[in-house]
């Protein structure tokens, strides 16, 4: 007759199923409710910018970014959590004081569609050699604000690369095909060989499986086992 439901078998089987359901209902409900609750982030205070527009990053923030990176990693805790991409920034930049420009000052990230993008003052000569920049270089001033975009993805647990596909300094956009050489000419140590030319390589704690940007937050998700 054609599709699994207009059988009777089926429709007993469905049925069964069904009661079985009801009748353990005390043991899986708590389970449910549990994996789909989600970390509330940190309650908003007046004046925190509103989805859309740029929050700055601070030592304050990185702390709430990583109090709702541990619940996560606890063993009733959610599976997923929503965090500020200022909040989230500022732990990024913690965790990478020592690879970033130790100039940037004034750091803000906002969420775009699916990029985060963040801007910052630096001293351009920690780029490096800023002789590829061609005449722009000439017009460069002691300090300077650069503007990057791009996305976040975990290469393999432990590892997440943040993709650049815009870099902006002094009004002027950078050819994408010029990112990776201005990327490694501020990196320090040696690169995973799983990172795409145009990333910076993330440490990040093994127990998240994926991130996601979109809507103008941030979603960290857990590894279930």
């Amino acid at each position: 007759m054609g599709g699994c439901f207009k059988s009777i078998g089926c429709l007993v089987v469905a049925a069964a199923i069904a009661v079985g359901g009801w009748i353990t209902r005390a043991y899986w409900m708590p389970i449910l409710h549990r994996a789909t609750q989600s970390v509330q982030a940190a309650p908003a205070v007046p004046g925190t910018a509103p989805a859309g527009t740029w929050e700055l990053a601070t030592p304050a923030g990185a702390a709430r970014a990583k109090a709702i990176i541990e619940k996560l990693a606890t063993r009733n805790g959610p599976v997923y959590a929503n965090v500020s991409p200022g909040d989230l920034i500022a732990f990024i930049f913690q965790q990478l004081s020592h690879e970033l420009p130790p100039s940037a000052r004034e750091v803000e990230a906002m969420v775009s569609g699916d990029q985060l993008l963040v801007r910052c003052s630096i001293d351009p000569s920690d780029l490096g050699d800023l002789s590829q920049l061609g005449p722009v270089a000439k017009m460069l001033a002691g300090r300077e604000d650069v503007q990057f975009g791009g996305t976040l993805d975990i290469v393999k647990l432990g590892l997440a690369e943040y993709r650049v596909k815009s870099f902006k300094i002094h009004d002027f956009s950078i050819p994408h095909a010029m990112i990776p050489r201005l990327l490694r000419g501020y990196e320090k140590g040696s690169r995973p060989a799983s990172i795409a030319d145009d990333a910076l390589p993330l440490i990040v704690p093994v127990h998240i499986g994926d991130v996601r940007v979109n809507n103008g937050q941030i979603t960290l998700y857990k590894v279930v086992r």
